[in-house]
């Protein structure tokens, strides 16, 4: 009953109290929006936009979303500016995740997509089937070949597209160029966007250009283009604690989240709890998203829609009904935001 249907019935049925019967107005239970950090990138808006819809269709919790720059965002979650975070990239943040942990700022709430791989030294396949020679980082030092990246803006130095502003890739990788000896021989280059970082690599491949640069295993580059990773010295604990010259470890890709929201909306602590986005899972969906060419709100509809044995798993079988309601109704999550 609405709640001023209710205050009135209870005036109405005031004098009832005499004889020992109550009437009690409690408002309707106001649940209060769960708030995901928009990442930058395309595999963290597309998490986010799936597990949106089932918050909010499954669950009946609003959601909304903060976008900025990486470090800001996790920031921005420790001071409960924010709820969860899709993808907190290890060992990228580890410093800040450890300290965090430690004040009992975030929980981990598992993993999402799988172990990823990324590099900052990424070539084209064609480049080292021209080039056969050139096969690690440590090569880019011979003027041969730093020659074939080289553009207008790097002075003769090979170009390397690096991660955009605030991504803290972007600041590992001028780490390790100037670890690897390589700050005479490479410029780095910061995309505006990783989006802008994608169409560069997109053109220069469909006109069999040379590029040099940073992908993950994620990117939708990566998935769609045969790239080929420059050899580097294999990860250490002690490397990346110290120089950073040697190659990324295999990354760890954590849920974090506010330590209060496994007691205001267990149920979602939950689901995420179950979260198994796997790397084939999430490989169908890029391309789909780039062949229709859509947004990755729509592209996570089309996935909730073909994937109902996947995302069931992680939910109850109430929220499974509800969202697979949702999805034959064509509802939409009212905190997704315009893209």
């Amino acid at each position: 009953m609405p709640l001023t249907l209710r205050i009135v019935a209870c005036i109405a049925v005031i004098a009832l109290a005499a004889i020992g019967l109550a009437c009690t107005a409690e408002p309707d239970e106001q649940k209060d929006p769960i708030i995901f950090n928009d990442l930058g990138w395309d595999s963290a808006l597309s998490q986010n936009r799936i597990a949106q819809y089932i918050v909010e269709m499954g669950y009946e919790y609003p959601t909304g979303v903060v976008s900025g720059a990486t470090v800001d965002l996790f920031e921005g979650l420790r001071r409960g500016n924010s709820d969860v975070m899709m993808e907190l990239w290890l060992p990228n943040h580890a410093e800040a995740w450890q300290d965090a942990t430690e004040a009992g700022e975030v929980v981990s709430l598992g993993e999402s997509l799988g172990k990823l791989a990324q590099s900052a030294f990424m070539i084209p396949s064609y480049v080292q089937e021209d080039n056969p020679e050139l096969d690690s980082v440590d090569d880019l030092k011979q003027e041969r070949f730093r020659a074939i990246f080289a553009g207008s803006d790097s002075d003769g130095r090979a170009r390397l597209v690096s991660c955009p502003e605030g991504w803290a890739c972007n600041l590992v990788n001028e780490t390790q160029v100037n670890a690897y000896g390589l700050s005479g021989a490479v410029k780095i280059v910061v995309p505006e966007s990783e989006s802008a970082l994608h169409q560069e690599l997109f053109d220069r491949y469909e006109d069999n250009e040379p590029w040099l640069g940073y992908l993950d295993t994620s990117m939708a580059p990566f998935l769609k283009l045969d790239m080929v990773r420059l050899e580097e010295p294999p990860y250490t604990n002690l490397c990346w604690a110290t120089t950073k010259a040697c190659g990324y470890d295999d990354t760890t890709l954590l849920i974090a989240a506010r330590p209060e929201l496994l007691m205001r909306a267990p149920e979602v602590a939950a689901m995420l709890r179950k979260w198994g986005l796997s790397s084939d899972d999430y490989r169908s969906l890029v391309v789909w998203r780039l062949d229709q060419e859509e947004t990755h709100a729509a592209a996570a509809l089309w996935w909730l829609k073909e994937n109902h044995a996947v995302w069931s798993q992680w939910v109850s079988e109430e929220a499974a009904e509800a969202i697979r309601e949702a999805l034959d109704g064509g509802e939409l999550p009212a905190g997704w935001p315009t893209e």
